[in-house]
């Protein structure tokens, strides 16, 4: 076995976010230089941190507290934020998307529209950023604003966050809960899947209900993809995904990548850092058993989620390489987790 680590390329963090709620561009240089965040510059150097998708993710209006503390109880109903209209999400949208461009030309990273750039970017260590759009509330129902943020660089799109969107309903922060809660796809959201497959924009399922999942996954011709979502039947939260949708996302060759916040990990869903390896890796042992080798990535959520302690942000990400050597995975299956099925499910999504 090798003693080397692989890369890690990441299905979903929020520093973008993070940033723009410290001040914006002007904040941009502390990814550079060192922040207080799960994701920066010198971490990543630290912890083998290739890039990944950086989500843009707009916050509902404050007033509803603190969710993370609402979610360290045993059991929780947390109501769905009310919808954004587009007016009010496209501010923050563009502010990130600014940031995120701010980051490019501070050498932090680079933007990449393409598979080969992304593997030109984890061969010479600079960190690889794949646009995301968390939520698709900025876009009207007419998809222009889609066409335009595709050609800004868009190459994966959430129809919806945990709040309802003019495209589909999303699922609330529930425990203990099925998936199965609200409407599916609206008339636009057929849309919306539909134009995604023709850019070959890669869309994400995390937040969808039950009903949405399975109405995007009866039109998609895409592989499907949830890329932050864990397993169900290891902890019956309402984000994550039951035994029946690991199948049909495996059936279709996508990707499900393990979300590392302690509300979907823990066996008592509570948002806590107090996460055992164990529980990691019966989520991983799950994953592996219906989507297969080539169907299991990472998801960290890494400053959208309270994550494990042992591996508390992006230089922990050699803690979890080790846990997984130890448990038997072979070199090559670690390396497929770490960032190659995100690389193979890509060539197989984008245009």
């Amino acid at each position: 076995m090798s003693t080397e680590r692989p890369v890690v390329f990441d299905g979903h963090n929020d520093v973008l976010t993070r940033l723009m709620r410290a001040g914006g561009l002007p904040a941009a240089q502390q990814f550079v230089d060192g922040s207080p965040f799960h994701v920066d510059l010198p971490k990543a150097r630290e912890g083998g941190f290739g890039g990944g998708f950086f989500a843009v993710w707009v916050a509902s209006p404050s007033g509803a507290g603190d969710p993370f503390l609402a979610m360290a109880d045993g059991s929780y109903d947390l109501p769905l934020p009310p919808p954004l209209s587009a007016e009010e999400a496209l501010d923050d949208v563009f502010a990130e998307i600014s940031i995120l461009i701010r980051l490019e030309e501070l050498g932090a990273l680079s933007i990449c529209t393409s598979v080969s750039a992304l593997r030109s970017c984890l061969a010479e260590g600079r960190i690889a950023a794949i646009l995301h759009l968390e939520g698709a509330e900025a876009i009207d129902g007419d998809l222009h604003v889609l066409d335009v943020l595709y050609r800004a660089g868009l190459r994966s799109l959430g129809p919806v966050w945990s709040r309802n969107t003019r495209f589909a309903d999303g699922v609330p922060f529930r425990f203990p809960s099925s998936p199965d809660i609200g409407n599916g796809l609206t008339e636009d959201g057929v849309r919306l899947i539909k134009r995604c497959n023709e850019l070959g924009i890669m869309v994400d399922l995390s937040h969808l209900n039950e009903r949405g999942f399975d109405d995007a996954a009866a039109l998609s011709n895409a592989p499907l993809v949830a890329t932050h979502s864990n397993a169900h039947a290891v902890c019956p939260h309402a984000r994550n995904l039951t035994d029946r949708q690991l199948d049909v996302i495996a059936a279709s060759g996508g990707v499900v990548g393990l979300n590392f916040a302690g509300a979907f990990l823990r066996e008592d869903g509570r948002m806590r850092s107090d996460v055992s390896d164990s529980v990691i890796l019966r989520h991983l042992d799950h994953l592996l058993h219906h989507l297969g080798e080539d169907g299991v990535a990472i998801g960290s959520d890494f400053d959208g989620a309270v994550v494990p302690s042992q591996i508390k942000d992006v230089s922990g990400l050699p803690v979890l390489i080790d846990v997984m050597r130890a448990h038997g995975y072979g070199d090559t299956l670690v390396e497929k987790i770490c960032h190659k099925n995100w690389l193979n499910l890509l060539e197989r999504t984008w245009r």
